[in-house]
């Protein structure tokens, strides 16, 4: 650990003061940021990332830390835990290293403690002996601990509150120091963070918590754990507690609802009481957005609840039959409360029973990866923990289990996603507060830039100054439209290539609405695409299929087959005034190679045909919501 930096006291106005780090090590100020107008430029980031300090992570043989991942995210290369030198290609501009509030670096604590101190608990000397005996000894005890932690049978000396708060204390703020030490304003920005394991019958409840403020604002405040309650609403209340009592701000971001077996987005609460307007109130405050796409999987939609959308079941295939931990199988009549945009069309209903919607999000990705490492490139995944890195030759084929029950497999892993945040610069108040506001979007990796605006003045020759005409006549991606005076919304969409990635082959416009009948409804649009002279629409709407191009012999494909960029000016032609609605954008890449493609290139390897092996990466915006004036 480095030294801990002496904290620069900034002035709240749109200037702020940057720090760099000199060479030996002391901050200086250097520089100035000044917040532009409106929102000129995306940031790119990850907000849920473990270092060794996790109890699964370094279990999984994680032994990178904080700094560590830090240092990787802001370009430097470092050497993963398994040799492999790992480096990004583009520096990310913020990170949020969110290790488990729950038993926070109790594995590390158990294997490098003297054998002699542990003769009197047998869990933990039989746990020590393992992590130590071998690292297939160590993945099991995490396994163990995960299953433990789903069933309740966790042993006391890992639940203890006055044991876990004390070593907790010490992490924490060693974990504080390492944040300020690396947060540049106007470079790069560090967050703190940590994620709240909420896992009733292993069923994923999870978040991550994120703070906007400096660990001297946030003085003596430590995580909050599910070991303490597995309620989110208990969550909620932590913080609003740390608001009143330190005027800073904090969100919490919902995540993986697809092993969620139907709860991250039930109809009820926790204890199934039915939600209220206090519920609803309090949960739309403390969750403006939900990760939507990470390495377990995509959670936008699936095709059991999504029969007429042909691209519904990107990232699903080892994700829909059983929860987390694979400790219960899920029923499809279940995946209603685990995927986004039932979400969306629920919050809608519920907006008309009890008058304000819970399920008014924001969608973000990022990656969950367990070591230290923010990848979410195909040709340079590192896996989801250490086990499971680069050089792991058999890593796609072997089972993945989560549990002590096998359930999948290493290629039904995603190299997935990113956050992208429009922001007024790159600050912790900044993008922070772009969060709160939802102009944010997710990628599944690829960084391609998507703008999407809503307002019912708009017309064509505003795409001459896009963005301009965007904020000025509308809304932007997060935002509400009312009024109209029973003018249909008219969008300003626009999508520009990764320019390290494939080009585009569509935009789509997603819709949902509440017919009269109260029941909710979605419909596909096809707004844009590539080849527009070649590729038509049928009259189900669909369009005519972007080739394939993709060489499996060689991992490569053919870019000019795609658009660099698209962009369009679309009206809804089905409005209905006195219909609540949403939409949102989803912008596809045309078919690439997935990782296991390059693994079988790089060790000499035959996939099985049941291994995915061609995919179509993809952007999703936040919504824009639709209320009809009263």
């Amino acid at each position: 650990m480095r030294k801990a930096m002496m904290l620069a006291v900034c002035t709240a106005a749109l200037t702020i003061s940057a720090c760099s780090k000199s060479t030996d090590g002391e901050k200086i100020s250097n520089t100035q940021v000044v917040d532009t107008e409106y929102p000129e430029q995306v940031f790119w980031g990850d907000t849920h990332l473990h270092t060794d300090n996790s109890i699964d992570a370094f279990g999984f043989g994680n032994r990178l830390d904080a700094e560590a991942a830090l240092r990787f995210a802001r370009g430097e290369e470092v050497t993963a835990t398994k040799g492999a030198k790992a480096k990004l290609s583009r520096p990310l501009d913020f990170l949020v290293v969110a290790d488990h509030s729950d038993a926070m670096g109790a594995t590390k604590a158990i294997m490098e403690a003297p054998r002699i101190a542990l003769l009197t608990n047998k869990f933990l000397l039989r746990w020590h002996d393992m992590m130590n005996e071998s690292d297939e000894g160590s993945l099991q005890v995490t396994a163990e601990l995960i299953d433990g932690a789903a069933k309740g049978t966790l042993p006391e000396s890992l639940t203890d509150p006055k044991e876990t708060r004390e070593r907790t204390a010490d992490l924490w703020t060693k974990h504080g120091e390492t944040v300020d030490q690396y947060n540049e304003p106007g470079k790069f920005t560090a967050f703190m963070g940590f994620e709240y394991t909420s896992m009733p019958d292993g069923d994923n409840l999870h978040r991550v918590v994120m703070f906007r403020d400096s660990p001297e604002k946030m003085g003596d405040t430590l995580p909050f754990g599910a070991l303490i309650s597995q309620d989110p609403e208990k969550l909620w209340a932590y913080m609003d507690a740390y608001e009143k009592k330190t005027g800073g701000k904090v969100l919490a971001i919902p995540h993986n609802s697809n092993v969620s077996n139907g709860r991250m987005f039930a109809m009820n609460k926790f204890d199934g009481s039915p939600i209220d307007a206090a519920y609803v109130k309090t949960r739309a405050l403390r969750e403006p957005i939900v990760e939507v796409t990470q390495i377990k999987g995509d959670s936008e939609a699936h095709p059991f609840l999504s029969p007429n959308d042909e691209f519904a079941d990107f990232g699903v295939a080892g994700w829909d039959k059983c929860n987390l931990s694979c400790t219960r199988d899920m029923p499809p009549e279940s995946y209603a409360g685990s995927y986004v945009r039932e979400a969306l069309k629920r919050g809608l209903e519920l907006t008309l029973a009890v008058g304000a919607n819970p399920f008014k999000f924001g969608m973000i990705g990022s990656t969950d990866s367990h070591t230290s490492l923010a990848t979410a490139d195909e040709n340079n995944f590192f896996g989801k923990h250490s086990g499971n890195e680069a050089n792991n030759r058999d890593r796609a084929l072997a089972p993945q289990n989560l549990g002590t029950r096998e359930g999948r497999f290493g290629w039904h892993y995603l190299a997935s996603g990113y956050a992208a945040v429009w922001a007024t610069s790159n600050t912790r108040e900044a993008i922070f507060d772009a969060m709160m506001r939802r102009e944010v979007y997710a990628t599944t990796g690829p960084r391609m830039q998507v703008r999407f605006f809503g307002g019912f003045d708009y017309t064509a020759d505003d795409m001459a100054d896009l963005v301009k005409a965007g904020y000025r006549k509308g809304v932007p991606m997060g935002g509400d439209l009312s009024g109209g005076d029973g003018k249909a919304p008219k969008f300003l969409i626009s999508a520009l290539m990764d320019p390290e990635s494939a080009s585009l082959d569509r935009i789509q416009v997603i819709k949902g609405w509440v017919d009269a009948s109260g029941k909710s409804q979605e419909k596909i649009y096809n707004v844009s695409w590539s080849n527009a002279d070649t590729r038509k629409l049928g009259k189900d709407g669909r369009l005519t299929p972007v080739p394939n191009t993709v060489d499996l012999t060689k991992g490569t494909w053919d870019n000019a087959t795609g658009a660099p960029e698209l962009v369009t000016f679309w009206q809804d032609p089905d409005f209905d005034a006195a219909q609540n609605a949403f939409y949102y954008v989803r912008v596809l890449e045309i078919p690439t190679p997935t990782w296991p493609v390059y693994d079988a290139l790089k060790f000499r390897l035959k996939l099985p045909d049941e291994v995915i092996k061609i995919q179509q990466e993809r952007a999703y915006s936040s919504p824009i919501w639709y209320t009809p004036t009263a």
